[in-house]
């Protein structure tokens, strides 16, 4: 299995959106890192995440629970040299202080808090970082949700990320991305970008895949839509009958579908997000 994430932009510079979106690997496999350092990808690293994740999402098919070591920054950081280095780290919990300076020392320079659900989360979070890396909250309970104005008003946030597994349990919804064409995530989009943060949402699979259950297209749609700023890249991107893919190619074909949508008009945007929905609405997606 490869752990990976994909991680802005302002749709008014329309034919630039896709070269500007910001892709984020998360691997602790350095011929891997090194690989998408060449490809184009911006940020390249670890997800250290585990406290509390299997009770979660432990009857999710998709789950991702991952195995990485703070200590594999020291394999990866030599290979990125392009990409900022990047690292997801467990919830606050009482050892927080010590990860986010091993991390540091490391060389990561983006830091994600994930599974938090208080202002005072994130504003302790910012404070440990002490400006030291970029921060990314990644949220994924309906409690932060409710609470995102508040959040929002939190200084020293440079994205946030919208984790639909969590969420999507959080809410009670049954699939993931059932939350990606609703009002809510509208909301979140549009307060968070508001601000001048970065917003974004997981899930891309390569371009033009349409072996999924949703195609590639309909979800690049709504980042175009909801002018995101990155997304998961799926465990599916990497999957090939061939075994093999071009990772610089495939990277450039999505970066041009995500232009190709971000230039479309808002109808037909209203479109696709009507096209999601409706695929919800009568059980084509499970």
């Amino acid at each position: 299995m490869l752990p990976i994430f994909l991680t802005f932009f302002d749709r008014t510079a329309m034919g630039a959106f896709g070269d500007d979106f910001c892709f984020t690997l998360i691997t602790n496999q350095a011929a891997l890192a090194a690989e998408a350092d060449a490809a184009g990808v911006d940020q390249i690293g670890i997800d250290i995440e585990r406290m509390n994740k299997v009770a979660r999402q432990r009857y999710l098919p998709n789950a991702r629970i991952s195995d990485h070591e703070i200590s594999d920054l020291d394999r990866l950081s030599p290979v990125v040299r392009r990409a900022a280095l990047f690292a997801r780290l467990n919830a606050l919990h009482d050892n927080s202080n010590q990860e986010v300076e091993a991390a540091l020392a490391g060389g990561a320079t983006v830091l994600m808090l994930p599974f938090f659900s208080m202002p005072a989360e994130a504003e302790r979070f910012v404070r440990l970082v002490d400006r030291r890396a970029k921060v990314t909250l990644l949220l994924e309970t309906a409690a932060a949700v409710v609470r995102l104005h508040d959040i929002l008003a939190v200084g020293g946030i440079d994205e946030v990320i919208v984790g639909l597994n969590d969420l999507r349990l959080s809410l009670g919804v049954t699939h993931e991305f059932e939350v990606v064409p609703s009002d809510l995530m509208t909301m979140i989009a549009d307060s968070v970008r508001a601000k001048g943060i970065r917003f974004g949402f997981g899930g891309l699979a390569r371009a033009f895949d349409d072996r999924l259950p949703i195609s590639s297209d309909l979800v690049i749609a709504q980042h175009a839509r909801l002018s995101s700023s990155s997304s998961w890249l799926s465990r599916s991107f990497f999957s090939s009958a061939g075994g093999t893919i071009d990772l610089g190619l495939e990277v450039a074909r999505l970066r041009q579908r995500l232009s190709f949508w971000a230039s479309r008009p808002a109808n037909e945007l209203a479109d696709k997000r009507e096209e999601l929905r409706r695929r919800f609405r009568v059980g084509l997606i499970k």
